[in-house]
């Protein structure tokens, strides 16, 4: 439920502009886009339009920036951006309401979305300590190192789930390796990700280090992959814009760091702790109302405990409440996805469990909200277990043997995050080490920090962000070789 509208419209709605070169600039083609809050269903600001000009106008500034920003100081930049980090969490009240204005989710998860943004500028601001090169023993006569240099300007492009807090995960690696950045939130979520090029000009970053252009994918986000100053894209969101993104970069052979979503799996083995992992499980689905690509949106549970593990996770949901502690669908075309999955469930033969409806809120009956749904004694073969819903949508998928549990696992498109329950140690690490995905959790669900590396196999993307790993997926490596 997004539109383009004339500057000019007579709703006098808020109107959010592209941060270029340290200051707000207005769209070049003088049209806005009428964000709706999934909270009321109501229109709530106007976000500017961009256009292909205002992409160049952006690569201009960060082009300008580049080399000064390259040879600042590591300690220099580390400064900056721990600056900007506490920047951030004095201001992380109104930033938590700008991302609720646009996303509605329950303000205690906007305001640790906002110190989760900090913490990424606190970590890497932190990383310019470390050594980034070595030397290496190769000839008496010779004295051979290696450095990591920046790849220049970076384009970042970010999705409607969680805006700031994406956004930093690539902008800062991105910077503390010494690039500068051009950067696409979603139209739908673009205010805070405005603010956080805002906070950093205050706290002192040259101009030009980070931009920020807003407007539809189409053509601001194609736009940035297209552009030859652009040297590296970093992208998260769809596989089928994904897929287009990587034919573009693939024609210019320029890196990608693509993050493309998940549908992760739960193992609960009969000796589980039932109790914590139904919690656990529960949270995995919910979190966001389910519109992380972490999500865990199957359950896999070991045949001999499935009914009594089952009726422990319908209880555990129902303190679930939409409105309350479970936000709404972002946007309307997601929701209506969400739903119409409800109906394919029907047409393969899912039962449901609990939810599979519409949930309407008191004083909120125009929200976008989605009742907390199981389906159970689903096969894995049904859509709903193969295809990422992106809602609060949790299969349950019956097995009996170890082996079993794996197949079920690794028949997936996408490979980014799975979990194992039971006490048994040498099975969880011998399960772990067979599923095919990024990251594996056991006897507890995705506790993921800045620290640990983040990304998928499969249709979930390549690349890594996070961690100290992240850095140099943003800079080159160089050998230098003297003779002595």
């Amino acid at each position: 439920m997004s539109h383009s509208t004339t500057k000019q419209n007579t709703t006098n709605l808020k109107e959010v502009n592209h941060f270029i070169d340290g200051k707000t600039v207005h769209s070049s083609g003088g049209t806005y886009i009428d964000n709706v809050n999934p909270i009321t269903g109501q229109v709530s600001v106007g976000v500017a339009a961009g256009t292909v000009d205002d992409v160049n106008l952006a690569v201009a500034a960060a082009k300008r920036a580049k080399r000064d920003w390259r040879h600042f100081s590591n300690v220099e930049r580390g400064r900056l951006m721990l600056a900007l980090a506490s920047a951030i969490r004095a201001n992380k009240d109104r930033l938590a309401e700008l991302e609720r204005i646009d996303t509605g989710k329950p303000l205690v998860l906007a305001l640790a979305e906002i110190d989760g943004t900090a913490n990424y500028f606190e970590f890497y601001g932190s990383l310019v300590y470390l050594p980034t090169g070595e030397v290496l023993d190769v000839a008496p006569a010779q004295h051979v190192y290696t450095k990591r240099e920046p790849f220049g300007v970076v384009g970042v492009i970010t999705p409607w789930n969680l805006p700031m807090n994406q956004a930093a995960r690539a902008i800062a690696p991105a910077l503390v390796a010494g690039n500068v950045v051009v950067a696409k939130p979603s139209e739908i979520t673009s205010q805070t990700t405005v603010e956080l090029a805002r906070l950093a000009s205050e706290v002192g970053f040259p101009n030009g280090v980070i931009n920020v252009v807003l407007g539809t994918g189409p053509v601001v986000g194609e736009a940035i992959v297209r552009h030859n100053d652009i040297r590296k894209v970093a992208f998260t969101g769809s596989v089928g814009v994904g897929r287009v993104i990587g034919h573009i970069a693939a024609e210019r052979i320029i890196p990608l760091t693509l993050e493309l979503g998940g549908k992760s799996a739960n193992i609960v083995f009969e000796d589980a702790d039932l109790d914590f992992a139904a919690a656990e499980a529960v949270k995995g689905f919910t979190l966001n109302a389910g519109q992380v690509c972490s999500a865990g949106t199957r359950l896999l549970v070991q045949r001999s405990v499935y009914q009594t593990f089952l009726e422990k996770v319908a209880k555990a949901v129902e303190a679930v409440v939409p409105g309350q502690n479970l936000g709404p669908i972002i946007t309307a075309a997601q929701f209506e996805r969400v739903q119409s999955y409800f109906k394919i469930a029907d047409e393969d033969g899912a039962h449901v469990l609990t939810g599979g409806k519409v949930a309407k809120v008191k004083d909120q009956e125009n929200g976008f909200y989605i009742q907390p749904t199981i389906y159970k004694d689903v096969d894995n073969s049904m859509r709903i277990a193969q295809e990422e819903i992106f809602g609060p949508v949790l299969v349950a998928i019956p097995f009996d043997t170890e082996a079993e549990a794996i197949a079920i696992t690794n028949d997936s498109p996408y490979g980014l995050i799975g979990s194992v329950w039971t006490r048994d140690i040498s099975r969880a690490m011998r399960v772990a080490d067979e599923i095919e995905a990024g990251q594996i959790f056991i006897n507890i669900w995705n506790t993921m920090s800045v620290q640990t590396p983040f990304g998928g196999y499969k249709h979930s993307g390549y690349g890594r962000e996070k961690g100290i790993e992240a850095v140099h997926h943003y800079s080159h490596s160089k050998t230098v070789t003297v003779k002595i």
